[in-house]
């Protein structure tokens, strides 16, 4: 193999670089880069000889990405996502409400608010393809700065880190109880009831966790139901049974708020509430764009 060494990494090498990070495997990174494992072991070799350092410890056990190999998958990230906006800048141009437009959608959003905002946004928006991909906060945020995702409709309460925020509404937190719970007959539940109160929480990494769970501890509760549920669906389902109760978003409550057996009422006032919102990497020129489909989700902003 001769290679110019101080030669420019191809967009090719990059892109097997940051997968084979990913996975710690080549045989896996192959597969995403849609490649032979030969011929990406290839690009790696080429690149580890341009660059003149070792990227990976490989063994027949094991791969690891050495120090100096950490650091340039980094900048290799920041690169092909700044390769994306590039090709996003000339897009918005051609076609500033139009084109492709990976968008990812939290899982305790998507169900509630896509099915209604897809035919309102193609009506809006006639010439846009939107990708949609449903993952939790952390791995859309991540997605997104590697130039996976274009934007993220999210609850803008979590961590964002470098990232342009759109806030398109509030969506209020709802008590939710079983049909006998001694709340369910009162009109208004108020925030220091949950006090008193067994809770019943998602699974670690929903961000909707974190906020309903800061709710409680500001009220004092320091008892929850050893479950952490992976839906809100299978919270409701739990909460119908009487295992405990719960705090819902006001969004999901025409979907998962109808069980048999599951009560729902309003907060007094300061009612708690979570801000919807969309973000983007700052250096992406669709912004007209996000702005947009902001316009179209706030005409569904739960009330």
């Amino acid at each position: 193999m001769t290679v110019e060494r101080g030669a420019r990494p191809s967009v090719r090498q990059l892109e097997c670089l940051v997968a084979a990070a990913k996975h710690l495997n080549f045989r896996a990174a192959a597969r995403e880069c849609h490649i032979s494992q030969p011929a990406l072991s290839s690009q790696i070799a080429h690149l580890e000889a341009a660059l003149g350092v070792v990227l990976f410890e490989r063994s027949r056990r094991r791969v690891l990405l050495t120090p100096v190999g950490g650091a340039l998958v980094e900048r290799a990230k920041r690169l092909l996502a700044d390769l994306d906006d590039m090709r996003a800048l000339a897009q918005s141009h051609a076609e500033p409400l139009g084109g492709q437009l990976r968008l990812g959608v939290i899982p305790t959003i998507a169900p509630f608010l896509m099915p209604q905002a897809l035919p309102l946004l193609r009506r809006a928006c006639p010439g846009l393809e939107l990708l949609l991909r449903e993952e939790q906060t952390a791995r859309s945020l991540s997605l997104l700065d590697e130039g996976k995702l274009d934007a993220v409709l999210l609850a803008l309460e979590a961590e964002l880190g470098d990232v342009t925020t759109l806030p398109l509404f509030r969506d209020p937190f709802v008590f939710a109880a079983g049909a006998g719970h001694p709340l369910s007959n009162k009109k208004l539940v108020r925030a220091a009831d949950l006090r008193a109160q067994r809770v019943l929480l998602l699974e670690d990494g929903h961000c909707l966790k974190d906020q309903a769970w800061a709710i409680c501890q500001a009220e004092g509760v320091r008892d929850y139901v050893d479950f952490r549920a992976t839906s809100l669906a299978t919270l409701a389902q739990m909460v119908s049974s009487g295992a405990g109760v719960t705090l819902l978003p006001l969004l999901s409550v025409p979907t998962v708020g109808t069980l048999p057996g599951l009560v729902v009422k309003p907060f007094a006032k300061p009612v708690p509430y979570r801000t919807i919102g969309i973000v983007w990497r700052p250096t992406s020129p669709r912004r007209a764009l996000f702005e947009a489909i902001g316009t179209v989700l706030r005409e569904l902003a739960p009330s």
